[in-house]
């Protein structure tokens, strides 16, 4: 099973002993994010090195590592599928993560609970994945 995941969670393999971070690495090879996830962690850095005090070497080191778990995906291999998904998205900003979902029939893993609402992706919760 392959599992899209959003920005929000991949941020929380930053949090040393979390269990996201033991989740991702325990699907490794499952697991796929648009590039805007990248481009958005890069983007969040220093706010992702001030709040967990850690030096920005730590930061790139756990940043390469996170890149082996995660499949980045761009934008051209579902960009047909963004109109699609813009009429259902709750947010502009989780486009790029349903619509790579929605043309592939996966699952996203997002704990946001007004993707919930929509029908055309299957939303799995951190939770939930847990309890599988």
């Amino acid at each position: 099973m392959k599992i899209v995941i959003d920005t929000n969670i991949l941020l929380s393999f930053f949090w040393k002993d979390s269990i996201t971070r033991k989740l991702i690495i325990n699907l490794k090879n499952s697991l796929l994010a648009p590039e805007k996830a990248r481009e958005e962690i890069i983007k969040y850095s220093n706010e992702i090195i001030q709040k967990l005090k850690i030096s920005r070497k730590d930061f790139e080191k756990l940043f390469e590592e996170l890149e082996e778990y995660i499949d980045f995906i761009e934008k051209k291999e579902y960009s047909d599928f963004i109109e699609k998904v813009e009429k259902i998205a709750p947010d502009k900003d989780d486009c790029d993560f349903l619509a790579l979902a929605y043309k592939n029939e996966y699952t996203l893993w997002s704990n946001d609970k007004l993707l919930k609402n929509q029908e055309i992706v299957k939303i799995i919760s951190t939770k939930e994945l847990l309890e599988d």
